[in-house]
């Protein structure tokens, strides 16, 4: 899915976010939200590895990009995502304590 999102930024996703693109002078951000967790064997991330989750490819006017490995990364990142769903969709959901729950009745 294809969405503007943000102040008008285009954000990709598909089971969760993908991708987000921001325009910046002289160069286009394409941020990977969980590019830390993703192979890149082809090294197209150039960017963003001072964090812990996001990893970014930096694109200025004139650069060329291998769409193979371009297309390996997206459906990496897919199957990132698919994953984590599962994974979100097994946890057993929380029971409330018993000091949360008289912390709700107090502001009823």
């Amino acid at each position: 899915i294809e969405e503007w999102k943000w102040m008008g930024s285009p954000v990709w996703s598909r089971d969760g976010i993908i991708a987000v693109g921001n325009a910046h002078k002289g160069k286009v951000k394409l941020t990977f939200m969980y590019g830390a967790q993703l192979p890149d064997p082809d090294k197209l991330f150039n960017t963003g590895f001072e964090g812990n989750v996001r990893r970014a490819i930096d694109l200025f006017e004139g650069d060329k990009i291998n769409a193979s490995a371009f297309k390996t990364l997206i459906r990496a990142a897919i199957e990132l995502n698919q994953a984590r769903s599962r994974k979100s969709a097994k946890k057993p959901a929380k029971k409330a304590t018993a000091g949360a729950h008289a912390t709700a009745k107090k502001k009823a």
